[in-house]
């Protein structure tokens, strides 16, 4: 049991770091060294387990990144960019392996994860499902294979408690269709409309969110032309898709060299 890679969660009690306790725990390839809350949470202190209304496991939420990170070889983070960013520091001296799920993150923010991916292994992805990034692939596919006279709309549906938009999936989705057309998303994406804002321009990718209820995350990309529409679909209906697909990446970047990778790396594909 002592030499199988320790994996720490952050963000403990929110949804997905349970999902991502849960997991962690259950599985027979690893074994969960530590959970960690942000300073002051009623969490920290007490047994895990115990607060996610079961029994005891043994392992105490913690506050303390550096110290729990000091024996694990893995970290899964689902939090905010700036938790994440700090967590990256840290990852990078304990030399373990920091898996990203966290979105909302700008350029300036990934600027400084490149920094610590000189020494550390990271994994990043707005969404660690096999079946989204298997629709990432045909997304660059069929946009390379269709011009400008169909129009791209990525279409992403989330929970009411989610507090980005358009999602991290979604502007994953957003670059491939880009890539597929060779062209940059940030010169031709339409993030916003509202009012009188005159016909589509020719070549855009718009977004569209929607939020409301418990949507785990359903994601369309529309490609619209006269007379025809093609539509590629994925819906989640359960976030252990997305713990599952995290823990595949914590035990694959084990002996990686440091650098960062996406879920196609994981995944092969």
């Amino acid at each position: 049991m002592s030499d199988l890679p320790g994996i720490v969660v952050m963000g403990a009690s929110g949804r997905m770091g349970q999902m991502l306790i849960k997991t962690v725990s259950d599985s027979p390839a690893c074994k969960l060294a530590g959970a960690l809350e942000r300073p002051g949470h009623d969490w920290v202190g007490r047994d895990v387990g115990e607060c996610m209304g079961g029994q005891a496991i043994g392992v105490v939420v913690s506050d303390d990144a550096l110290q729990v990170m000091s024996k694990a070889q893995a970290v899964i983070d689902f939090t905010a960019p700036a938790a994440t960013l700090a967590m990256a520091e840290i990852a990078a001296q304990a030399r373990a392996v920091h898996v990203i799920g966290t979105t909302g993150m700008t350029d300036e923010d990934l600027a400084k994860l490149s920094i610590s991916a000189r020494h550390a292994t990271i994994v990043r992805a707005g969404n660690m499902s096999l079946g989204v990034n298997l629709l990432v692939q045909l997304t660059r596919k069929v946009a390379a294979a269709l011009d400008e006279d169909f129009d791209i709309e990525v279409i992403e549906a989330h929970h009411r408690h989610k507090v980005d938009a358009p999602s991290g999936t979604a502007l994953m989705l957003g670059e491939a269709a880009a890539e597929g057309r060779g062209v940059k998303l940030d010169r031709v994406a339409d993030r916003g409309r509202d009012g009188i804002t005159g016909a589509r321009k020719r070549g855009d990718i718009g977004f569209t969110a929607v939020r409301g209820g418990d949507i785990v995350g359903e994601h369309d990309v529309l490609f619209a032309a006269d007379g025809e529409r093609i539509v590629l679909r994925h819906l989640a209906t359960d976030r252990s898709i997305f713990a599952r697909g995290a823990l595949k990446a914590a035990l694959w970047g084990q002996g990686r060299k440091p650098g960062e990778y996406d879920m196609l790396d994981v995944l092969g594909l």
